[in-house]
């Protein structure tokens, strides 16, 4: 097996990150450090800093060199980082010494790193937006058209209360409007630029560091937080942090799915399933079980990564290093996970006799509450209660439905719509289709 699923050729389609793949290759972390080399240069050529013909040369090259990323490998071994490999590459490929000398110029590998990873990951936080837009979209036409289709609510894997098909989908979705509409505030607190050189002083900027950083942010569209952050791992977390609550609320969703669509229940048809090399009768849940898989992992991720995030003094390798290995697998993982969502969820079929059969075949217990409250208009409530607890336990042991155990037990009481689902479920069929509106409205 790859050492990623999602550089496997076997399992890439299985867990597909769709474009977010393309963001967290060596190519695209090259391509990344190259343009912020650039911008730097640019800002500083503004500034006065270096000569205004070399850094528009060396911002012209960064944009039109490429380098080969396989060439970075030694020196990377070496330094632990593979910027000071990457501007001596550069440097010999621009073939203009007089101009070269003045790359990099006071930054330090960090800058470049930090800075060209913020570019990917407002390219993923983009994707996520689309994606999830998509996704609510699809969320909303499943709540709205199956609102009033009712359906056994569970607590602790037991029969509650009657909720509807269409609100149980609506609760799917309201977290991740919630994560839709972090986005403005997630991306001016973390999408920020690095400029701090060497120790995180900008003693190397003429004291120009707070306006070339402000500059180089202006640049690349980022933000300047003010200060340095080389030790502070907060943008970084509260990204992946967001990138982890997606991924549960996904997980959620597939593990739902699976145990209404699982034999026994039947309650949904999934678009897609998967057959079995032996067992011809199999629709196994493959997509709502790729949700689940994927969720855990990121959630497991995001434990190492909030390890990372308390690095030694002014900079510390070891930290960052864990940064490197966990944070493409969280970001890949979370992308996965909505790619998979946004394929699954316009296929999903509730199946509306095997809801109902629910009711019937749990002899109306399903109804024991609303029972308890209709009894509680002409008797005190823990009475109601005591009494239907009573009933209740009759229909367990005698076989016989609720209703008509209620109706002898209370003849005087009215028990009008009392036992129909469609008449019990409360707000759940206007929770549905306020969810609908609100996403129609995006």
């Amino acid at each position: 097996m790859a050492g990623s699923v999602h550089d496997s050729q076997i399992y890439n389609k299985l867990f597909p990150a769709g474009d977010a793949a393309r963001l967290f290759t060596d190519s695209a972390e090259v391509r990344s450090m190259l343009i912020v080399e650039g911008a730097l240069a640019k800002a500083q050529g503004q500034l006065g800093l270096i000569p205004e013909e070399s850094a528009q040369f060396i911002h012209r090259a960064s944009l039109e060199i490429p380098l080969d990323p396989g060439g970075l490998a030694a020196g990377a071994a070496q330094n632990g980082v593979p910027v000071p490999g990457l501007v001596a590459a550069f440097r010999k490929a621009m073939e203009a010494p007089e101009h070269a000398q003045y790359l990099h110029w006071g930054a330090t590998s960090q800058d470049i790193a930090d800075t060209g990873q913020m570019l990917r990951l407002r390219q993923l936080l983009s994707l996520c937006e689309t994606g999830l837009t998509t996704l609510l979209k699809a969320l909303a036409v499943q709540a709205e058209t199956h609102a009033e289709l009712p359906m056994a609510g569970r607590t602790y894997g037991q029969f509650a209360t009657p909720v509807s098909f269409g609100s149980h989908v609506a609760a799917w979705g309201w977290p991740l409007l919630d994560l839709l509409e972090e986005l403005p505030a997630l991306r001016q607190s973390a999408l920020w630029v690095s400029l701090s050189g060497a120790a995180g002083t900008g003693a190397e900027f003429a004291g120009k560091g707070a306006e070339l950083r402000a500059a180089l942010a202006e640049g690349l569209g980022l933000r300047d937080p003010g200060r340095s952050w080389h030790a502070d791992r907060g943008p970084v977390l509260r990204i992946a942090g967001w990138l982890t609550r997606l991924a549960q609320v996904l997980g959620k969703m597939g593990d739902d799915l699976i145990l209404m669509a699982q034999s026994s229940v039947g309650e949904v048809r999934l678009g897609a399933s998967g057959g079995s090399s032996t067992m011809p009768q199999k629709q196994n849940p493959v997509q709502p079980s790729v949700l689940v898989a994927l969720a855990r992992q990121v959630i497991g991720l995001n434990a190492t990564l909030q390890g990372a995030g308390m690095p030694r003094q002014e900079r510390d390798g070891a930290a960052w290093f864990t940064e490197w290995m966990t944070l493409p697998q969280l970001c890949l993982s979370a992308a996965a996970a909505l790619e998979t969502a946004q394929a699954a969820v316009p296929g999903l079929s509730p199946q509306a006799e095997a809801m109902a059969a629910v009711f019937s075949d749990s002899l109306g217990l399903l109804h024991a509450e609303a029972l308890s409250f209709r009894l509680a208009q002409t008797m005190p409530r823990p009475e109601a209660q005591a009494a239907v607890k009573t009933v209740a336990q009759q229909v367990i042991v005698t076989g016989r439905p609720l209703k008509e155990l209620a109706q002898e037990a209370f003849p005087d009481a009215d028990l009008e719509g009392l036992f129909d689902p469609a008449r019990q479920m409360g707000d759940a069929p206007a929770t549905a289709r306020a969810f609908a509106a609100k996403v129609a409205a995006l």
